[in-house]
């Protein structure tokens, strides 16, 4: 399958050191925007429950899961505390003018 570039959102609609959902085609991203402006994406779901990650608690680039605070770094994806052993999937996001596209395989 060809990687493609899907519009994810406008970039003010995520805060400063917070995250957002993201669907496409039945599948769950989560958006970040570091306090610097830099953005970032990870599959959506915890790898331990399957809870959206962007209801959870955005801590400079780590992303902490809102049921069992089980932490992600959001920007390589690697699991970082239990209970969360398997990291997350990351795609390359990409600024076109005020909107963040993601690369999807």
């Amino acid at each position: 399958m060809e990687a493609q570039w899907i519009e994810a959102c406008q970039l003010e609609d995520i805060d400063p050191e917070d995250a957002i959902t993201f669907k496409h085609e039945g599948r769950y991203f989560a958006l970040y925007r570091t306090d610097d402006d830099r953005y970032f994406a990870t599959d959506g779901l915890c790898t331990h429950e399957r809870v959206p990650l962007a209801n959870g608690l955005v801590m400079g680039t780590i992303i902490e899961c809102p049921k069992h605070q089980g932490r992600f770094d959001f920007i390589t994806g690697h699991a970082k505390g239990a209970p969360v052993c398997v990291n997350l999937k990351t795609y390359q996001t990409q600024i076109r003018g005020e909107h963040l596209f993601i690369k999807l395989a």
